[in-house]
């Protein structure tokens, strides 16, 4: 089993835990079918054992930690192409059974803390349609999750490129400040802002966004004030798509795809169970 190395122990204060490999099943076929819970087929046990070790891994970041364990590992064999990192966004339509969250903050079990992911808005918003949730998502060249966030779904995308980015965290096997800089990014036309392109010269990370023709219509009105024109590789502007398969390979998880669960820290949780099976995958 390939997660073994970066699992919870078991058999620590508190009782001995169920099999990982079992609960880890069962969750891995809830996310991949979406199906309710309780209707979690009978090999996988108790269905409240699975939920519940899904819901307290999603609260204090095992899942989070798991996927970058399994991020760094692929790095360090050279899996990991950093040559194009594109960012890109897609929402999920959210259950009806995905509303009516409790309004009080919820807890970790047995300790006094808040989730990591936890939101006040739960990462749900109207749009059209209904009620939807929108994911932020920055892939690498190999059509793999790197960083992603969760927000309402009428939020716009160029104000999370910031946010999206320095999620991005993989650590070396070596030690040292983990790898946080693409060598080189690329964005659809939403993310063309000077915030954006004033934060990635900062960070010296080439870039590949078109300017939308309003922006360089005033720029151009401005004259010499208005700055120089931005630079734009067609060939590299090319593979953006792969982020877009990113996302198609995501949302092949159905409880990705639509959104069942209420707090929008189980349905973080959810979307890294589905980014660490893409990481696994061959």
């Amino acid at each position: 089993m390939q997660l073994a190395p970066h699992l919870p122990r078991t058999g620590c204060r508190g009782g001995r835990w169920i099999d990982h490999r079992t609960v880890i099943n069962g969750i891995l076929f809830r996310v991949r079918t979406g199906v309710p819970w309780r209707d979690l087929p009978e090999r996988f046990g108790s269905w409240k054992n699975v939920y519940e070790r899904h819901r307290r891994w999603s609260a204090d970041g095992t899942w989070e930690r798991i996927l970058q364990a399994v991020q760094a590992e692929a790095d360090s064999q050279g899996y990991i192409d950093w040559s194009m990192v594109s960012v890109d966004s897609t929402s999920c339509r959210a259950h009806q059974h995905a509303a009516g969250a409790p309004r009080r903050t919820p807890r970790i079990p047995k300790r006094r803390s808040t989730p990591r992911q936890h939101r006040p808005d739960e990462g749900l918003g109207r749009s059209r349609g209904g009620l939807t949730s929108k994911i932020h998502l920055a892939g690498e060249g190999g059509r793999r999750p790197l960083a992603f966030l969760i927000t309402p779904g009428q939020w716009g995308d160029s104000p999370q490129l910031v946010p999206v980015l320095e999620q991005i965290r993989v650590k070396r096997p070596g030690g040292g400040h983990p790898r946080a800089r693409p060598d080189h990014l690329g964005g659809d036309k939403a993310y063309s802002s000077r915030r954006n392109r004033r934060y990635l010269r900062r960070r010296q990370i080439k870039h590949t966004i078109p300017e939308p023709k309003d922006q360089r219509a005033n720029r151009r009105r401005r004259g010499s004030r208005g700055g120089r024109p931005a630079g734009f590789d067609k060939e590299m502007y090319k593979r953006r798509i792969e982020v877009e398969r990113t996302i198609n390979r995501l949302k092949h998880s159905r409880a990705v795809a639509m959104r069942y669960d209420k707090r929008a820290y189980v349905f973080h949780g959810t979307v890294t169970v589905a980014s660490i099976r893409l990481w696994l995958r061959p």
